[in-house]
């Protein structure tokens, strides 16, 4: 998926989730394990985020991966989604949808908005 992104969007987008490593502590604890592990698996983060967004991840779908390297992929997604707070993660994915989810995804990892401002097909 290409994203073309500006700083305004990119800043709002990381204020946001600066709030909520900020307001839901454990929350963000969660979430950044689940993008290392996106990160270390090679999945997209179009696809993490069609997973938390309950979402079709169509072409993002990893291939030619174990069932059991799946399986434990979405467990540790689903426990993120049954976190208490969980549905202050899906409000900042939903409403910096535009942002898209590879560059939501480098904003948690610490990546600052000036460094994504521009087209990305990040996955």
């Amino acid at each position: 998926m290409i994203t073309l992104s500006n700083i305004t969007e990119l800043t709002e987008t990381n204020e946001a989730i600066q709030k909520v490593k900020r307001d839901y502590p454990s929350l963000f604890e969660k979430l950044a394990e689940v993008v290392n592990l996106t990160r270390a698996f090679q999945f997209q983060f179009q696809y993490m985020g069609s997973l938390i967004m309950n979402e079709d991840p169509g072409q993002s779908a990893p291939n030619f991966v174990y069932g059991s390297v799946l399986r434990l992929y979405k467990k540790e997604v689903q426990k993120l989604k049954d976190h208490e707070d969980a549905q202050a993660l899906q409000q900042i994915f939903s409403e910096c949808r535009h942002t898209g989810y590879a560059k939501i995804s480098l904003l948690i990892l610490g990546k600052n908005p000036e460094s994504l401002v521009g087209a990305s097909s990040i996955k």
